[in-house]
């Protein structure tokens, strides 16, 4: 299936819905000659990304209730939180955490010019590293640093890599990966520099994180996805419209619903499907006015669906 006529069915199927229910409860569908295999991943949330006050408003616990009901197996939390109140949340609603953001990598970069700054950005990598082991996660979402007109590439480069090092014999202690993520920071900007970064580190405890919508605005997510292969642990699933970026400008490209932008969807399901890909789908998704706080969470939930049955 490609991209036009996955759009295309995704539409005719939300129209066609309450008569296909009807049909199908009168008789049983024919079964297809060689079935495809249905896709199992399961689907988590990036908690920063809930949006509404309203739901901000509601205690951990809540919040994580409020996903689980609408379909989501696993939520991503941040370092920063109370990590005896996310145990807590956890526990009580059975719900998983896959994956922990790192809370300092954009405030306190590994790549900052000031040694203390660097500190405080590794502490809080270890930090994420004790809270995901707590948690049972399997890993950490890391913003290596960032290029700027302070810090040269060659620079962010050196200390990015010096001060993941330190890290990586707690991330084998705990069996938590550190998982680096593609993000519009100016630096490992092509899948063979990605790949030769994590690579690096000879530990199979580097690896990637990847952001599908990131890509999006320089390339094509699904050549990064066979280039980095086994070496990424967890996908986030967002949109971008190129449309959107040339007409309102680059960042409002994120504003277009799931499945309604320029992630070519089968094309990303085929390449992970490639790389034996199994893992969790963690959306990280700009949420469109007009609906519920329950309604924006069932219709993401709903839509990852169909992008796992591409």
């Amino acid at each position: 299936m490609n991209r036009r006529t996955f759009l295309r069915s995704s539409a005719a199927l939300a129209a066609l819905a309450p008569l296909a229910a009807s049909v199908f409860a009168q008789a049983p569908a024919a079964a297809p000659a060689n079935p495809k295999p249905r896709r199992t991943n399961p689907k988590g949330f990036m908690l920063a990304t809930l949006g509404s006050a309203a739901l901000k408003k509601l205690s951990v616990r809540e919040q994580f209730q409020l996903l689980r009901e609408a379909g989501f197996a696993g939520v991503e939390p941040s370092s920063a939180m109370n990590q005896a109140e996310v145990l807590a949340a956890r526990d009580a609603t059975g719900i998983q955490i896959p994956s922990v953001v790192i809370a300092t990598h954009w405030a306190k970069p590994l790549t900052d010019p000031n040694p203390a700054t660097r500190q405080i950005g590794l502490d809080g990598l270890l930090q994420g590293l004790r809270d995901a082991k707590a948690y049972g996660a399997g890993s950490v979402l890391l913003v290596p640093g960032a290029v700027t007109k302070q810090v040269s590439y060659t620079d962010a480069f050196a200390r990015s890599a010096a001060e993941i090092k330190k890290a990586v014999p707690l991330a084998e202690e705990l069996g938590v990966v550190i998982a680096i993520e593609n993000v519009w920071n100016q630096f490992l900007l092509s899948p063979r520099e990605a790949v030769e970064f994590a690579d690096s580190f000879q530990s199979p405890f580097v690896k990637w994180h990847f952001d599908v919508g990131n890509i999006v605005n320089s390339g094509f997510p699904e050549q990064w996805i066979r280039t980095l292969g086994p070496r990424i642990v967890k996908i986030h699933v967002k949109e971008f419209s190129r449309k959107l970026r040339d007409t309102k400008g680059l960042r409002e490209g994120f504003k277009v619903d799931l499945i309604d932008g320029d992630s070519d969807w089968p094309a990303v399901m085929a390449a992970l499907d490639s790389v034996g890909y199994t893992g969790w789908m963690i959306t990280e998704q700009w949420r469109a006015e007009g609906l519920s706080d329950r309604e924006y969470l069932e219709k993401i939930s709903a839509k990852l669906d169909a992008i796992l049955a591409v």
